[in-house]
């Protein structure tokens, strides 16, 4: 019951971690919505799950690196259930290549979904989100490792980090807003692409000996987007079981 009568949108979460998220915490009593941008077929297979679970779920397609689409993702959300309460930040696109071999496309591609798509919904929650509500942007434990491969991904999730802190201290009305930064984890973005050396060797970068379950995730979001974490904001949390 811990989110009983809260009305959270957590975006990309047809799948992967995001859809962990909008389950997990519909089990908890929010009504969610379950957002995407190309994936329908997955995001009401997830909205049906959680209403055969008996929770409460709506589906709304809106591509959070343009603008105009965020404002409908918000503005539906409103008409649906009359409020905004949490907004989970959790869409997000990722292509491991060298610095040398990242195009222009590649370079946009990344900063208009990691970043401006951040940015879209926190200009939107700044007049929309209700008071006392709860903000959580997903970024990434990469920003703190020097893996090859990784420094466009990595410099988005940075700036995601930083835009958290500043934005803290500006919203106001009671709002708390922190960054959950995940290590690697068993989710289709991550894995593929990847050699199982490769995933035998982060896995044994942390504490556990193991990649993390997205249920590993969600649970964290789960405290942060309830008043029990009501006295922790500007913060990012790391989920990575010790591994930085």
């Amino acid at each position: 019951m811990k989110l009983a009568d809260k009305v959270v949108i957590v975006t990309g979460s047809s799948k992967g971690i995001g859809k962990e998220i909008a389950i997990l915490l519909a089990e908890n009593n929010a009504k969610v919505i379950v957002n995407y941008a190309n994936s329908e077929t997955e995001a009401n297979e997830t909205v049906n799950t959680i209403i055969n679970r008996s929770g409460s779920a709506f589906a709304i397609k809106a591509d959070v690196s343009k603008r105009k689409e965020v404002t409908h993702l918000f503005d539906k959300t409103i008409e649906l259930y009359g409020k905004v309460d949490v907004l989970v930040n959790n869409a997000g696109v990722m292509n491991s290549k060298k610095l040398k071999d990242i195009t222009e496309n590649d370079f946009d591609h990344h900063f208009n979904v990691n970043v401006k798509g951040v940015y879209n919904t926190l200009q939107e929650a700044e007049s929309k989100l209700a008071d006392n509500g709860n903000i959580i942007n997903i970024s990434s434990s990469t920003v703190k490792l020097m893996l090859p491969t990784y420094a466009i991904y990595s410099a988005t999730k940075a700036a995601v980090e930083q835009i958290t802190r500043v934005f803290s201290k500006e919203i106001g009305r009671g709002i708390s807003v922190n960054a959950l930064a995940p290590g690697p984890t068993e989710t289709e973005l991550f894995l593929t692409g990847k050699s199982p050396e490769f995933i035998k060797t982060l896995s044994g970068m942390n504490a556990f000996n193991r990649l993390a379950k997205p249920i590993d995730i969600a649970r964290v979001v789960l405290f942060l987007a309830s008043d029990d974490s009501k006295w922790v904001s500007g913060q990012v949390i790391g989920a990575n079981g010790a591994m930085v």
